[in-house]
């Protein structure tokens, strides 16, 4: 086990989306003293004990305030989505992630925790047990994967023995909470707007959010003794592991300056997944199929056309969303589990349940 410092704080980015505010979530629940860097307010997290600050990932004071005497930072923030100018993903995802590198030296944080996304490894077409060999995109349809990709190298790149650094790549993740993912195919398939692209039977990793929290929690532990931790430890010790910037002067399973994917290691047949979760919300299951090379051309079309006319928010369409959605993209998460101690204790069987349940409940998308 090791010992948990809770006077000392952790600061969480990225607190208002899915993923970092049920990290934060569980960090208040395990007794840490948390902080969270959010642009608007959020009074349930304040009411749980969260010291909101308010600000983004430009704000030199905030982040400055976050880091201040923080044992951990998590940095979960990011601009998301498929479509927009590549300059707002870089500013940011890369700036903002500079900014936060800068603010974490200053105030002598030992350790960063990135959430970065198995996108940054993009081909464009099927990817099939792929482990963290695979090389980072230079070049995708949308600037999502290449900003998260350099902003990953970087943070990997900053790894030594003041700051140690760890990048996780979560995929698909979803659960009761989210508000991206499944509500908006719930919402697309209930309007009749949804159509299996291909043949249907690529498969995909998806991933449970308390499986993808316990990932961040080990991560942390991992980064504090320098090797695999206990499940379900998490906390913080006197001195920050030891490491140089260069994979040669680690020991060999160290996981400081490493990227790791976090998935449940168990893909499902994508469109199979989909319909069952449609079934048990009372939602018709999708059977009509369009060509990839259709949906491909109507993305690139669609594409033209917001570009050309400004119009606001994204196309129903883009090429990015039409490969997503009709190949395999799975991943090897042996080196999570080797170096992390990472095990996905909750089931996809069991986490689409639960999210069936949680529907039909009265929950909305």
């Amino acid at each position: 086990m090791f010992i948990v410092r809770k006077n000392f704080p952790v600061f969480v980015t990225g607190a208002s989306g899915f993923i970092g505010g049920q990290l934060a979530r569980r960090l208040l629940a395990d007794g840490r003293r948390v902080r969270v860097l959010s642009r608007r307010p959020l009074p349930e997290l304040e009411t749980l004990g969260a010291e909101v600050i308010p600000g983004d990932l430009h704000d030199r004071h905030a982040l400055e305030r976050g880091c201040r005497s923080a044992e951990t930072v998590f940095h979960v923030a990011g601009r998301v989505g498929v479509w927009g100018p590549p300059e707002d993903f870089f500013r940011v995802n890369v700036e903002g992630t500079r900014n936060l590198l800068v603010a974490c030296r200053e105030a002598k944080v030992p350790r960063l925790v990135y959430t970065s996304s198995p996108s940054v490894v993009y081909n464009g077409g099927d990817l099939r047990h792929v482990n963290e060999s695979a090389p980072l995109c230079t070049q995708a349809p949308c600037a999502y994967p290449t900003s998260k990709a350099t902003a990953e190298r970087e943070v990997l790149a900053a790894h030594g023995p003041e700051l140690a650094t760890i990048a996780l790549r979560p995929h698909l993740v979803w659960g009761p909470g989210d508000k991206n993912v499944v509500p908006r195919i719930l919402t697309l398939a209930r309007a009749g707007k949804l159509k299996i692209i291909g043949p249907g039977r690529n498969r995909v990793d998806i991933t449970p959010i308390n499986n993808v929290v316990d990932a961040h929690l080990l991560a942390e532990g991992a980064l504090l003794t320098g090797s695999r931790a206990p499940f379900g430890s998490a906390g913080a010790v006197a001195t920050p592991p030891q490491a140089g910037n260069s994979s040669a002067s680690r020991p060999p399973h160290h996981p400081g300056g490493r990227a790791y994917f976090i998935t449940n290691g168990e893909p499902v047949v994508l469109w199979d997944w989909i319909n069952e979760v449609l079934r048990g919300v009372g939602i018709p299951e999708i059977k009509s199929h369009v060509p990839l090379p259709v949906a491909y051309a109507a993305g690139a079309a669609l594409e033209t056309v917001w570009r050309l006319t400004g119009r606001a928010g994204e196309p129903p369409m883009t090429r990015f969303v039409a490969k997503e959605m009709a190949t395999d993209h799975w991943f090897d998460i042996s080196a999570a589990r080797r170096d992390l101690g990472y095990h996905p204790l909750v089931s996809v069987t069991q986490a689409t349940a639960e999210l069936i349940e949680h529907y039909k409940a009265g929950n909305p998308f």
